[in-house]
């Protein structure tokens, strides 16, 4: 396994080129998490349970993403902000077909 590149705009407008594991079984908000793109406490507050929707993204790219969970769908259709390419960074793994993803992190409400 190895490492991919993603792009993530944070909620400033700043792009930021990231190297994501696939070895991990790490999702987009834990990478958020740890590369410090969104302030302590305002991404992933449920912990990447598909509670909260702290951690909305649009996806920017072309690539071909695993089906949303009902969860995930239900959780979405309450939250604000949303778009037609919004997706909850906790359920979108890191995988080698997402090399070159570009995601934005949705604002904060």
């Amino acid at each position: 396994m190895k490492d991919i590149k993603i792009t993530i705009i944070d909620r400033e407008g700043n792009s930021h080129s990231v190297a994501a594991p696939t070895d991990m079984n790490m999702n987009i908000m834990e990478l958020i998490r740890s590369y410090e793109l969104a302030p302590e406490g305002t991404i992933g507050v449920c912990g990447g349970m598909a509670m909260c929707a702290s951690c909305q993204c649009y996806v920017k790219s072309d690539h071909e993403l695993p089906e949303m969970s009902y969860d995930e769908d239900l959780m979405l259709a309450e939250a604000f902000n949303v778009q037609e390419n919004s997706r909850l960074g906790c359920q979108i793994y890191i995988t080698e077909s997402l090399d070159g993803l570009t995601i934005e992190i949705a604002p904060e409400v």
